[in-house]
């Protein structure tokens, strides 16, 4: 088995040529339209790396390598700005050959890449981005279902790695296939101690955990074919393990869903901190924690939001935020749009990455490109 895996990941670049990016921007720019993105007065966006093919999941290394995932494309990136100007000037193919690649997470000075079914591990990738190491399996028991296959993986504050496992269709009771799908696991960062951490999940595909109560918040996409207005895609909170948010019982939170609603009722699970729009597909989210951005900013959650797939009008492909109140609510605001143009996408964002400057990068698996928004005041 193990022989098999490795087969599947291999053709590592020994060496490649090194790309400049500053060759490219203006004619990329120009094709990704960023003039048409619609931020906040003082913030700017620009292009870090294009040509990026399919970029998906981010992650940032000791030593401020950007790794880029992908998912329909085989291969893993690394970037480098070397001269600190907020443009990567060289790229790095890492890893090839691979079975969908979306996840990546930074640990220990390792990169570890989960594709659908096991956990690999560069170790030491920093210094050797021009001659990858052999890869480390450290998970191979993941189900096989490509059906919501594709993963995203970070390392919690309690040093295990978290990895969520999608519902193997777009609505089914996923419990009589595989207890497994469904929820988000987590491991020990040597394989060991696999554990279901939360149940009912049909798809996350991003998540973070609060600076301040280091409790996990992910986002998680509704079901299909429910019409244009439900469900809502959700934001949640698991402030402890064992929690239950719905799925497929109950959709969005608080719609009994036609087909298995009536074996278990909303009120057995966790509903919602936030219901954001319907079929946006959220992914990616972020607690913002930099100093760049003004103070208002500090401790709230950005969203990048892919966009619908078959909603009679397009929706999402932007980013949003989702702000704290002092009063304990939450407010559902727009931070970054534009990628979506008279009912046409030209970009979807992805996955959002904080920089040690506090600038925030945001992947575009449409545009093969990522993105750097900053802030000046100007």
């Amino acid at each position: 088995m193990k022989i098999r895996k490795l087969l599947h990941f291999v053709a590592f670049a020994a060496l490649l040529l090194l790309v400049s990016c500053s060759s490219h921007s203006g004619k990329k720019e120009k094709e990704l339209h960023l003039d048409e993105i619609k931020l906040p007065p003082g913030f700017h966006i620009s292009i870090f790396a294009d040509h990026i093919e399919n970029a998906r999941s981010l992650a940032l290394g000791a030593k401020g390598t950007v790794f880029v995932s992908t998912r329909q494309n085989d291969k893993v990136y690394a970037l480098v700005d070397t001269n600190g100007d907020g443009k990567a000037d060289k790229v790095y193919i890492i890893a090839q050959g691979l079975k969908t690649p979306n996840g990546v997470a930074f640990h220990n000075g390792a990169l570890f890449i989960a594709q659908v079914d096991s956990i690999w591990r560069l170790d030491n990738i920093e210094d050797h981005l021009a001659d990858p190491p052999k890869p480390v399996l450290v998970f191979d028991s993941l189900p096989h279902a490509e059906h919501h296959g594709w993963k995203y993986i970070a390392f919690g504050p309690d040093g295990k790695l978290y990895i969520p496992i999608g519902a193997p269709c777009n609505n089914c009771d996923s419990s009589e296939i595989d207890p497994r799908y469904a929820s988000i696991c987590r491991i020990n960062e040597d394989g060991t101690g696999f554990e279901i951490f939360a149940h009912g999940v049909r798809n996350s595909v991003g998540f973070d955990w609060d600076p301040t109560t280091k409790d996990l918040w992910f986002t998680d996409n509704g079901r299909d074919m429910m019409g244009d207005s439900i469900p809502p895609d959700k934001l949640n909170h698991a402030s402890q393990a064992g929690m239950n948010f719905g799925y497929p019982y109950c959709q969005g939170g608080y719609i009994k869903d036609p087909e298995y609603g009536d074996r278990h009722p909303c009120s057995d699970f966790t509903p919602p901190v936030v219901k954001l729009d319907a079929h946006v597909a959220s992914l990616g989210m972020k607690f913002y924690t930099g100093s760049m951005f003004p103070a208002e900013y500090k401790n709230q959650i950005l969203i990048a939001e892919h966009g619908s797939w078959n909603r009679t009008v397009p929706i999402g492909y932007r980013i949003s935020l989702v702000r704290f109140n002092k009063d304990s609510t939450t407010t559902y605001t727009r931070f970054a749009e534009g990628w979506l143009q008279n009912g046409k996408p030209w970009g979807r964002p992805v996955d959002l990455l904080q920089l040690k400057d506090g600038s925030a990068l945001v992947s575009d698996d449409f545009g093969d490109a990522v993105y750097r928004i900053s802030y000046d005041g100007k």
